[in-house]
Parts: C-alpha cells; sequence; structure tokens
C-alpha cells in the first residue's frame, strides 16, 4: 500500500495563538517547524516517550522546541522511529514523518510543537470525549498508596479519557473512563506494570 508523499499532501493550516489568524505551513524541512504530539506512552527502558508528527520542518535530537500550551521551551534528549515496539535512534525527524522523543517534562496529547516562540502555530487538537463511569480503588496495604498513585498518574496521562480524583466526602480515590472494559484495563495494567 502507498500513500502519498507529503508534498503531495496539501498545506497545513493553523491558528496563530497571539492574532488568532489562520496560518499554513507547507510540508517542507526548511519551513518553520510544527508538529503535533498525538500520544504518550510509557516504556519501561526509556521512560516517557512522545509520539509526534512533524508537519513542517524538522526535530532534532538535543534541540530545543517550543511547546504552544504551555509557553515553555524544552530539549528532545532523543528521538526514535518506532517499528512495533522496538526503537531505532535517529538524528532527526523531517515534515512528514512520524518519530518518538524522551525528553519533555510538561506535555500532554495534542500540543502543538514549533521551533520557537517567534514563529508560534496551533494545529488543531483532538477532542476527547468525558468519562462515562467511575469506580473507586484502593491499595492492598498503605505501604502500595505511593505504587497506585504513580501508576493511577502515569495512566492517566497516557490516556485523555482516563481521570484519576479525589472524592471531597468519602476521600476515596475514583478512577473514571468510557465503560467496565476501559477500567478493567486500566486495573490489570495498573496491577502488571505497576
Amino acid at each position: 500500500m502507498f500513500l502519498p508523499s507529503p508534498l503531495d499532501t496539501p498545506v497545513i493550516k493553523g491558528t496563530n495563538p497571539e492574532t488568532g489568524e489562520e496560518e499554513d505551513r507547507t510540508p517542507d524541512e526548511d519551513d518553520h517547524t510544527a508538529a503535533l504530539a498525538f500520544k504518550i506512552a510509557t516504556d519501561p527502558y526509556v521512560g516517557r516517550l512522545t509520539f509526534f508528527r512533524v508537519y513542517s520542518g524538522k526535530i532534532s535530537a538535543g534541540s530545543y522546541v517550543y511547546n504552544v500550551r504551555s509557553g515553555k521551551k524544552e530539549r528532545i534528549s532523543r528521538i526514535f522511529q518506532m517499528h512495533s515496539n522496538h526503537q531505532n535512534p535517529v538524528e532527526e525527524i523531517s515534515a512528514g514523518d512520524i518519530g518518538a522523543a524522551v525528553g519533555f517534562k510538561d506535555i500532554r496529547t495534542g500540543d502543538t510543537l514549533v521551533d520557537d516562540e517567534s514563529h508560534p502555530l496551533q494545529l488543531e487538537s483532538m477532542d476527547f470525549p468525558d468519562p462515562v463511569i467511575g469506580i473507586a480503588v484502593e491499595p492492598k496495604t498503605q505501604k502500595d498508596l505511593d505504587k497506585l498513585s504513580n501508576g493511577l498518574a502515569k495512566l492517566a496521562e497516557e490516556d485523555p479519557t482516563f481521570t484519576v480524583k479525589t472524592d471531597e466526602q468519602s476521600g476515596q480515590t475514583v478512577i473514571s473512563g468510557m465503560g467496565e472494559l476501559h477500567l478493567d484495563i486500566i486495573i490489570d495494567r495498573l496491577k502488571r506494570e505497576f
């Protein structure tokens, strides 16, 4: 199966967060960088992986990118091209390619990454539905409380449709998701991975 070259696709449109006007970016390595973080995953060996697609420009290992949502610059320590669950280290990801990066401290699914704050652009993000069901969870022993908290925080970071909160009246930790199966899978991952 063949897909079109990035050069054959139309220009990407985004919104300048300062002016509110629509701007175009071409799928060219020499244009200003615009990339969209579309998934966050926790890897047992490298830590938190952020999957992103570069729409224009390029992102290099060791470089800094500007997160339009947070307003902060962050350094990308390593970049990988992913093949199933194998990570192939690369020096850069160019326009039209998908990669995964390590090194972000504050990033969420749907964040736009640009080369610097002088050329901001907000790409269209994804809309996620609100969770529909919630259940209370608690650790078997008090010493597992930290493990539970850390595990739930990492899982909530990966999955925007999964939320964790503390009920003010009962003091219980309540996890919410898109259905019973979703929560069963979350609990199973929590037991296996954390």
